[in-house]
């Protein structure tokens, strides 16, 4: 479905008593899929994700609730994060080999943490895996270019980005809300425990919504730096909240 048709759907939003017009927020779908543009591989087009987030857009209309607190734009900006993450699931361009690295450097974290009582340090994390740091660092970077990071994908749930995760409680079913609070507080306990930039480069890169060269410039490294410290501070929350995704479900 080109953009073009999905803001010909408009008329169908009205229907749900919402007195919104999305075309003044397609300008909102263009910014969010350029930001996550960053974080996927070359084969995927800017066109798929703007595609993809419209049909967010069209349903964040026509469900938003607005005695439920939030902003229209905060909700709509979840919505859409959410079906281009959706819709890039279903497709079949994240190698298996991504995934297992993923685990491995995950598994390797936590091992390396539970034993020294700290956080694990970039060569700490090669020696375990048992590889050099730039082979380590190269593994970071085709993670970071072969699949996008969201706290969804992760961990389940429909929070896109740090601050927007509380705002987006609000619309959470009643028979969720305590399996969401008890992730809610183990993220932020997980995300605050992180050393200080790979915290740092999180808050920029969600919260304040900068792109990796962006970050790079603020704290001086380059952006294929940004990328790994990223890449790594994932793997870093995925391990330290492993005991949750086992029994958080409960």
């Amino acid at each position: 479905m080109a953009v073009s048709d999905s803001l010909a759907m408009y008329g169908q939003t009205q229907a749900a008593g919402n007195d919104i017009r999305v075309e003044d927020y397609a300008t909102l779908v263009k910014r969010i899929a350029h930001h996550m543009m960053v974080r996927m591989p070359a084969c995927v087009q800017v066109e798929d994700l703007i595609q993809a987030g419209m049909i967010g857009l069209l349903e964040a209309a026509q469900k938003y609730d607005a005695s439920r607190g939030a902003s229209f734009e905060t909700y709509a900006g979840i919505r859409i994060r959410g079906a281009i993450v959706d819709e890039m699931r279903k497709g079949d361009w994240v190698p298996r080999s991504v995934h297992r690295n993923n685990r491995r450097i995950s598994e390797a974290i936590a091992n390396i943490e539970a034993r020294e009582g700290r956080d694990a340090s970039d060569g700490e994390i090669a020696a375990e895996l048992e590889m050099t740091l730039d082979d380590y660092y190269t593994i970071l970077k085709d993670n970071a270019s072969s699949r996008l990071f969201s706290f969804e994908e992760a961990f389940g749930g429909e929070e896109t980005g740090i601050s927007q995760e509380t705002t987006s409680m609000a619309f959470i079913a009643p028979h969720d809300n305590m399996q969401r609070e008890g992730l809610k507080q183990s993220l932020a306990r997980a995300i605050s425990e992180l050393p200080e930039r790979e915290r740092l480069i999180l808050s920029l890169y969600y919260d304040e919504e900068l792109n990796l060269k962006e970050i790079g410039q603020i704290i001086g490294v380059s952006e294929s730096r940004v990328s790994q410290i990223h890449s790594q501070a994932t793997a870093r929350l995925r391990s330290r909240l492993a005991e949750w995704q086992k029994t958080g479900a409960d």
